[in-house]
């Protein structure tokens, strides 16, 4: 395909709504994928008045190197660090009375989010595969369990702040 296509293919696969790669990113995409010699230019066409364009097909290398992608992704499991966990874990003993106001605004804006994803994969949810809309849901269920989390976190919340104070020496 030339990088129009790609791009028109990666709009009618919604690929930004299960991704991290815009529509809008395909031809960036396609010069580093060539230099890296994992797709290359077949020949070019033109169709009509519109400009010439090439057209591309994956190599043996950006095959393997597809392969190894599919099923690094299908086996590794990814938990990155949340600098929000340090955070916590290391208070400024200072600012204690104002932890819960920036737990609960960190709540909120979860399920902001939360219900955000819902309206939109509920917007969305006709144009993709039942495999896609599961992909969907997955992120979904992540934002599920930080919001069960913080709660958790606001229940306990006066009894680790109390707990911080007599640990730190500090008296207010």
């Amino acid at each position: 395909m030339h990088g129009h296509a790609l791009k028109l293919l990666a709009e009618e696969e919604h690929i930004d709504l299960w991704a991290d790669v815009a529509a809008s990113a395909i031809h960036g995409v396609i010069k580093r994928l060539a230099t890296e010699g994992l797709i290359a230019e077949i020949r070019t066409e033109r169709e009509g008045n519109y400009p010439e364009r090439s057209v591309y097909e994956i190599t043996p290398e950006g095959q393997r190197a597809l392969a190894v992608i599919r099923q690094d992704g299908l086996e590794q499991i990814v938990l990155r660090p949340d600098p929000f966990d340090l955070a916590l874990a290391r208070l400024d003993p200072d600012r204690l009375d104002e932890l819960e106001g920036v737990i609960r605004d960190r709540y909120e804006r979860l399920v902001a989010r939360a219900a955000a994803e819902e309206t939109h994969l509920g917007t969305f949810s006709h144009y993709l595969t039942l495999l896609e809309r599961q992909v969907m849901t997955h992120t979904l269920g992540r934002l599920r369990g930080e919001i069960a989390w913080h709660e958790e976190l606001l229940a306990e919340l006066p009894t680790l702040i109390a707990d911080e104070k007599s640990r730190k020496g500090h008296t207010s």
